[in-house]
């Protein structure tokens, strides 16, 4: 029986030059994403990925930390120069995550709140008997 070649190819790296940017600063971690134009993922990061634990995840400074890794990774392999911000939730990390793309020369494009808003609420109590 004859050995099988297969041969692999490299991933070729997609040249994005527009794309989004999702943030959802939640108390407790600040999770970013960029994505092409469509929402495919071209790099993630988030406060606890880079290093911070317990409490400090939930802070400005670790959703700072977070934008700059991913930014960091998605400019210099997918040439990322324009981005349509989205914010999703009420953490500490909203404004720090988008002054961060500030340092990489990543023009923002709109900045969009997502916030998602309770509409019917949560199911009363029942009636107290008298």
């Amino acid at each position: 029986m004859a050995d099988a070649k297969t041969t692999t190819r490299k991933k070729q790296r997609r040249s994005v030059p527009s794309g989004q940017m999702h943030v959802q600063a939640t108390f407790n971690n600040t999770i970013v994403t960029f994505t092409d134009k469509k929402g495919n993922v071209l790099a993630a990061s988030s406060a606890g990925a880079t290093g911070f634990r317990g409490s400090k995840k939930g802070t400005a400074y670790a959703a700072q930390v977070a934008a700059e890794k991913a930014a960091e990774t998605v400019k210099s392999l997918h040439g990322l120069n324009t981005v349509d911000v989205f914010i999703k939730g009420v953490g500490l990390g909203r404004d720090a995550a988008v002054r961060a793309l500030g340092s990489y020369e990543i023009t923002v494009d709109s900045i969009k709140d997502v916030t998602g808003v309770p509409h019917g609420g949560v199911r009363p109590r029942k009636a107290r008997r008298a």
